[in-house]
């Protein structure tokens, strides 16, 4: 298969149809090799415009809306960057063609392990890999003047907006009551963070972030 002529089709067809004109973001994307984020099985479906199951809830994000978060976000060169979720390590593989570093978290070693090596592989040596909860985010290497979710959240955890820096932009799709997915912008001006929805998203839940059950009485 020709995954070169396929990432152009997906570049041309699926990403600048659909409102995406950030040119910092369009040749990241048609620099990544996304086939190399998949197990041989699956890379000859590596650039449909569908989240691709990698077993375990887990999945790689659609094109389309990996696109959409990085635009929402403005990455800057000079800017760090934290993904939550990496699961293989394509949306940091992208975010690293934009950014200064990529902290890239994942709580699932397996994903982790191969997520190192294909980066390693293409010697992205600007993201660094690690293991923990994903719903802690990584305090250690805070702020962050992007974070990104890998997948969908019913909502987004008070500890993941404090690593905001000042100015700082998050983008995910929420779910709200398992509904369709909205993909948000969140902005952090001093101790105030506003949001709003910037495009619609079908994206599977991360698990791991469902709203704590409400209790009445």
């Amino acid at each position: 298969m020709n995954f070169a002529a396929a990432r152009r089709n997906m570049v041309e067809n699926q990403i600048r149809t659909n409102r995406i004109t950030d040119p910092v973001v369009i040749a990241a994307m048609s620099e990544v090799p996304r086939e190399a984020f998949l197990p041989d099985p699956l890379r000859s479906i590596a650039y449909i415009d569908e989240d691709i199951p990698l077993g375990n809830g887990r999945h790689l994000m659609e094109p389309l809306v990996v696109a959409q978060l990085l635009q929402a976000v403005e990455v800057q060169a000079e800017d760090l960057v934290l993904e939550i979720g990496c699961a293989t390590g394509y949306a940091s593989a992208v975010s690293a063609r934009m950014a200064i570093a990529v902290v890239a978290l994942e709580s699932d070693p397996a994903l982790a392990e191969q997520a190192t090596a294909v980066l390693a592989e293409l010697h992205q040596d600007a993201v660094a890999v690690v293991v923990g909860d994903l719903r802690a985010g990584y305090p250690r290497q805070a702020p962050f003047n992007v974070i990104l979710f890998s997948g969908a959240v019913e909502e987004v955890p008070p500890a993941i907006l404090d690593q905001l820096a000042d100015g700082g932009r998050l983008a995910a799709v929420v779910r709200a009551d398992g509904g369709l997915g909205h993909g948000t912008l969140f902005t952090r001006h001093g101790e105030a963070v506003s949001r709003r929805p910037v495009f619609d998203a079908a994206t599977p839940l991360l698990p791991g972030f469902e709203k704590a059950p409400s209790f009445t009485f």
